[in-house]
C-alpha cells in the first residue's frame, strides 16, 4: 500500500495522501478531547484543569518520540525515493532501536521526577494530588505512544497514510466508550479518563506493529540488516535529534506558558485547557498537510526531481493558505459555541477567558500554516537544524513576550504572543529560502 509521490498531479496526490493523515491526527486528538469533554462536564472546572496541565506535560514528552519518529521518517523517505532498499532496511533497524531505548530511560525518568516536575510547573495545591493521580496513569502509555509514532511514520514516509487512520479509528472508538463506563457509570473520576486513554494507546500501538509485521513484509528486514550499524546510526540520530530537538522546543515553550497559565489560578487553567484542545483540534489540518508535504519534497528529493520540488511548494503554500483561512473564519465565528462544549454554561470566567484566547489565535492560523510547511520542507531536505532555528524564534518569542505582557495586560497578553511568534519564524523561514535556494538544489 505504498504510494509514490514522485509522479503525477501534485495537488491530487498532496490532497490524497494527506487526507488520512489529517482523520488521523484528528481521531488522535480524541484521546485527549474526550477526556477534557467529559472531565470538564462530569467532574468539574478544578479536574479539568488537572487534566489540561498534564496534556501539556504529555505533550512535551511526547515530542521527543514524535520528533524522532519524524525525523527518521524523512530519512526513511529519502531512501524510498533513492529506491535503496538495503538503506531503508538498515535505517529502520538502528531508528527502532534508537527511539525505544530513549522511549525506556525517558519513562523511567518521568516517574522519578514526578514531584519535581509539577512543582516546576508551579501546580496549585488546590489540584496538585488530581493531576499526580492522572499523570500516574498516563505515564504507563508513553511506550504505546512512541511505538504507534514509529511504525505510523515508517508507513508514512513510503506513501501508505490509510493504515495508520485505521489503527487510530479504532483505539479512538474504544477511548471514548471507555471513559464513559470508567468517569460516568464506574464513577473512577481522572484516574478512569487516564485509564481509558493509556489502553487505547496500547492498542494502536501494538495493532499497528500485528499490521506492519503481518502485511507489511517487504518493509521487514531480514538478517543480514539486524546489526548495529555506527555509520547508519549516525545519519539517522542526525536527521533525527534535530527534529526531535526542534518538536521538545516547541513543546518545552509551551509548557513554559502553561507555567505561566498555571500562576493565573483555575479558572485561566480551565479555559487554557479547553481552547488549546479547540485550538490544535482547529489547525491539525494545516499541520498534518505540512507533515504530508514534508514526505512529498523528501521522496522528490531523493529522487533529485528540482522542478517538481519548486512546483510543489508553490501549491503547497496556495492550498495550505485556502486552508488556514477558512479555519480562522469557523473558529473566530464559533468561539462561544466551542467554549460551553468543553466548559459548564455556568462557569462564565472560564468561558470569557477561552474565547478571547480562541478569537486572538484563530485570526492568524495563516501564520502557523505557512510555518508547518517550513518545518516539513527543511526536514525533508536533511537541514532539520533550520527548523530548529525557527522553532527557538518562534516559541523564544512567544515566551519572553508571554512572560513581560502578562504582568501588564494580563492573560491578553500569553495569547496575543503566539501569533506575533509565528510570523517571524515565518519571515525568517521564507528569507532563508529565497536566498539559499540554489545551493539546497531547489
Amino acid at each position: 500500500m505504498t504510494k509514490d509521490l514522485t509522479e503525477g498531479s501534485i495537488s491530487k496526490g498532496l490532497l490524497i495522501f494527506a487526507g488520512p493523515m489529517i482523520a488521523g491526527d484528528l481521531l488522535q486528538q480524541f484521546y485527549n478531547i474526550t477526556d477534557t469533554l467529559i472531565v470538564g462536564q462530569a467532574l468539574g472546572a478544578d479536574a479539568l484543569a488537572a487534566v489540561g496541565s498534564a496534556y501539556a506535560l504529555m505533550t512535551f514528552l511526547t515530542s521527543v518520540f514524535l520528533g524522532l519518529s519524524m525525523g527518521a521518517g524523512a530519512f526513511f523517505s529519502i531512501c524510498f525515493g533513492r529506491r535503496d532498499e538495503d538503506a531503508l532496511k538498515t535505517s529502520i533497524v538502528q531508528a527502532f532501536l534508537l527511539i525505544m531505548s530513549i522511549t525506556a530511560l525517558v519513562t523511567i525518568l518521568v516517574y522519578l521526577g514526578m514531584d519535581p516536575i509539577l512543582h516546576f510547573l508551579s501546580v496549585p495545591v488546590k489540584i496538585y494530588a488530581s493531576m499526580r493521580l492522572y499523570l500516574q496513569y498516563i505515564f504507563a502509555g508513553i511506550i504505546a505512544t512512541s511505538l504507534y509514532n514509529f511504525l505510523a511514520c515508517l508507513l508514512r514516509a513510503v506513501g501508505n497514510s490509510v493504515v495508520p487512520l485505521w489503527f487510530l479509528g479504532i483505539s479512538s472508538v474504544l477511548n471514548v466508550i471507555l471513559d464513559l463506563l470508567f468517569v460516568m457509570v464506574f464513577h473512577y473520576g481522572i484516574a478512569g479518563a487516564a485509564a481509558a486513554t493509556v489502553i487505547s494507546q496500547y492498542v494502536a500501538g501494538l495493532g499497528i506493529l500485528g499490521y506492519v509485521l503481518m502485511k507489511e513484509r517487504q518493509l521487514l528486514p531480514t538478517r543480514r540488516h539486524m546489526h548495529f550499524d555506527a555509520d547508519m546510526m549516525k545519519q539517522v540520530w542526525n536527521q533525527s535529534f534535530l527534529t526531535c530537538a526542534q518538536q521538545s522546543c516547541m513543546n518545552f515553550g509551551i509548557l513554559l506558558v502553561q507555567r505561566l497559565v498555571d500562576s493565573f489560578g483555575p479558572v485561566t487553567m480551565a479555559a487554557f485547557a479547553a481552547a488549546v484542545k479547540i485550538d490544535t483540534f482547529a489547525y491539525l489540518p494545516v499541520q498534518d498537510f505540512g507533515n504530508a508535504f514534508s514526505t512529498f519534497i523528501a521522496q522528490n528529493y531523493g529522487a533529485r526531481k528540482s522542478d517538481r520540488l519548486r512546483k510543489g511548494i508553490r501549491t503547497a503554500l496556495i492550498m495550505s493558505s485556502l486552508f488556514s483561512v477558512i479555519l480562522s473564519v469557523l473558529v473566530v465565528c464559533n468561539a462561544g459555541m466551542l467554549m460551553r462544549i468543553f466548559i459548564r454554561a455556568k462557569e462564565h470566567a472560564a468561558i470569557a477567558s477561552g474565547v478571547r484566547y480562541l478569537r486572538i489565535e484563530g485570526s492568524f492560523y495563516i501564520g502557523i500554516g505557512c510555518l508547518f510547511l517550513l518545518y516539513g520542507l527543511y526536514r525533508a531536505i536533511e537541514r532539520p537544524g533550520i527548523s530548529l532555528v525557527l522553532t527557538i524564534i518562534s516559541l523564544g518569542t512567544r515566551v519572553v513576550l508571554a512572560y513581560a505582557l502578562a504582568p501588564m495586560i494580563g492573560e491578553v497578553g500569553i495569547w496575543a504572543a503566539i501569533p506575533i511568534g509565528w510570523f517571524l519564524a515565518d519571515a525568517a523561514g521564507l528569507g532563508f529560502y529565497w536566498k539559499c535556494r540554489k545551493d539546497i538544489g531547489i
